[in-house]
């Protein structure tokens, strides 16, 4: 055989292997309970198709495993490899206080036989990363293939399959899973709906997953809203060890502790850990921001200082890969909210606590339809949460944004004809941020003094003073 050139037939592929071992026919024979004839008959290729328990008596004495072994059934049955499914990137680290996010979306890909999922939610609330977790698990129980692109860059001509293309995608037909992060609407990623058709039907067993601030609304879309982490309900602070059971908490103390390895949740640290996930709203960028500052202010010292602007939070200027601030991350969401969203937003705002549906119709002046969907969609778009209690549903805007609100008196919005469909509004458009598009607090450097949260019945009065209907749009 020559020995430049790899082993051509299933008779080549056994001797290199016997070779590699230093045995000879007799003694791999013998190790294998066969006879030395039928080795020298099959190494000399006079037989084509050997049977499927003399060719694991073989793999097994030859001591294969693995891809060998499996090149070594293949080159039996005279069939090509199975092509390797291409892996993921392996996270780092643990995910925390995500599984039943992760078990709904390997389901909706897998159980439910879904193509096309998108998880939504405000920047930050960790979508990419909750996204490396489902395709790494679906690598490894379906072995499934993974493809990645992040929407960070240009825009490609063309759409998704150009932007495929240059990639040098090779998706094939096998299951695979297209990761598309960051390339929802209002982005510099590729054209999501100008694209996807074409992919699915060239191939049958893509499924395709895409983490976006604002949902496709694609036919055929499972559209997964991601939330912040759990904060901690009041009075968990006075048990340090159920108060670490919190997630939102085991991830800040980990960040701390990469910082401070001395750092300890003890009964003296608990009521600033438990304040400081509260303030902010259990986003995990901010708590990892956060978690950066410890480094030089404890966590009681950080939750003086983000009392009043929470939402102004930066990053350490000698940090690195610090991404987006949370100042951006605020601007983007507000910005892409339509004006009459936006003012219901600033009403809730003003309230102190939760409030429920009945409180919140008065407040707006609208019927209950027309509330419910501003609701869902300020929900969906992770601004603020929807807590379930005994008495019903009721809604919280983030603390982040509250002191954005505070100094704002509700402006009338351009009265106009309202379609069903409206364009997103000119603040979305990027290099365009009209300058009452979002609370002056987003628009001044210099922090500011909180006044006095407002009450429900105080924001009330502003709706009557000359706030404009909230209508969906």
């Amino acid at each position: 055989m020559d020995t430049n050139r790899p082993p051509a037939t299933f008779g080549e592929l056994l001797r290199h292997r016997r070779e590699r071992l230093g045995q000879t026919q007799q003694c791999l024979a013998d190790h294998a309970t066969l006879s030395v004839r039928a080795i020298r008959d099959m190494e000399a290729g006079r037989v084509l198709r050997p049977r499927q328990e003399t060719v694991r008596l073989l793999a097994d004495a030859l001591r294969l495993d693995g891809r060998g072994r499996e090149a070594f059934e293949a080159a039996a049955r005279r069939q090509p490899l199975r092509q390797e499914p291409t892996p993921p990137v392996p996270p780092r680290g643990v995910l925390l206080g995500r599984d039943a996010e992760t078990e709904v979306l390997c389901e909706a890909f897998t159980t439910q036989g879904g193509r096309l999922v998108s998880v939504v939610g405000l920047g930050g609330v960790g979508k990419s990363r909750l996204a490396q977790e489902v395709a790494w698990r679906l690598h490894r129980t379906e072995r499934w293939s993974v493809r990645w692109a992040s929407a960070e860059g240009r825009r490609e001509a063309g759409g998704l399959d150009a932007w495929a293309h240059a990639h040098a995608w090779d998706l094939g037909d096998r299951p695979t899973l297209l990761v598309l992060d960051g390339a929802g609407p209002g982005t510099d990623g590729p054209d999501v709906p100008g694209g996807l058709d074409g992919l699915f039907r060239r191939h049958a067993r893509l499924r395709v997953l895409v983490t976006s601030r604002l949902p496709l609304r694609l036919p055929g879309e499972h559209m997964i809203p991601l939330a912040p982490l759990d904060v901690p309900a009041l009075g968990a602070e006075h048990d340090p060890a159920a108060l670490g059971r919190y997630a939102v908490v085991a991830l800040l103390v980990t960040r701390m502790r990469e910082l401070r390895p001395t750092f300890r949740l003890t009964a003296a640290e608990a009521p600033a850990i438990a304040e400081l996930c509260r303030c902010l709203d259990g986003l995990p960028r901010a708590l990892e921001l956060a978690a950066r500052w410890t480094l030089v202010q404890s966590p009681a010292q950080l939750v003086t200082r983000l009392a009043n602007r929470p939402g102004c939070l930066a990053s350490p200027l000698l940090s690195h890969g610090s991404g987006e601030s949370l100042h951006d991350t605020l601007y983007s969401a507000l910005t892409a909210l339509p004006p009459r969203r936006r003012t219901l937003l600033g009403l809730l705002a003003t309230a102190p606590g939760t409030l429920g549906l009945d409180e919140v119709v008065p407040l707006s002046g609208r019927p209950v339809e027309e509330c419910l969907a501003v609701l869902h969609d300020l929900t969906t778009h992770g601004l603020i949460r929807s807590l379930a209690t005994p008495g019903g549903v009721r809604y919280r805007v983030l603390n982040l944004l509250r002191p954005l609100f505070r100094d704002e008196t509700p402006r009338p919005v351009q009265t106009a004809t309202v379609r069903r469909h409206e364009p997103r509004h000119p603040a979305a458009v990027p290099g365009r941020r009209p300058a009452d598009a979002v609370p002056a607090a987003l628009r001044t450097a210099p922090p500011v003094h909180p006044a006095p949260s407002g009450t429900a019945a105080g924001a009330a009065s502003a709706v009557s003073a000359g706030a404009p209907a909230i209508l969906p749009s």
